[in-house]
């Protein structure tokens, strides 16, 4: 069983080498406006998912996956090297749909915000069922000629 801890480092290096390599290595003209942001490995350090974004449209991001594709072998020998394994992991690239995710999010959102006001509309407009205070407050009893009750402390003392 492998330390948790250490495939978590071990990730976390393979983003970074992979950030360098496609940054200053990579000169693939399809290559389109990439962020590497995240990488996971699995247990027993044999699989690596690397996650990245594209800045543009769908063929930016098409082009961009079949570049990553090609450089895949010169990618999975470098994070070999650099991490010192007896087996390099097989590298798998899967575009993250950040910018999808988070325009769903503000949908979301404007949604309930737009519930919010309609809320607060209907409760500018209405008024209590049964008076503003439901409930009987001292003053009221002592205007109708009760008295308040008596602690039953005064009357034990007699």
């Amino acid at each position: 069983m492998t330390d948790p801890a250490k495939v978590r480092r071990h990730a976390e290096r393979v983003r970074e080498l992979v950030a360098s390599v496609v940054r200053t290595q990579i000169k693939d003209p399809r290559l389109g406006m990439i962020t590497i942001t995240d990488a996971r490995i699995t247990p027993d350090l044999r699989d690596a998912t690397v996650f990245y974004t594209v800045l543009g449209d769908a063929a930016a991001q098409a082009g961009t996956a079949a570049a990553l594709e090609s450089a895949k072998g010169m990618l999975r020998s470098t994070v070999g090297k650099a991490l010192g394994l007896r087996h390099s992991p097989t590298l798998t690239f899967v575009l993250d749909n950040v910018q999808d995710q988070v325009k769903h999010i503000d949908d979301l959102l404007a949604a309930a915000r737009n519930a919010d006001a309609e809320v607060q509309r209907l409760a500018a407009k209405a008024e209590y069922a049964g008076g503003a205070q439901p409930y009987r407050t001292e003053d009221e009893e002592e205007e109708e000629g009760e008295e308040p009750p008596s602690s039953g402390a005064a009357e034990d003392r007699r």
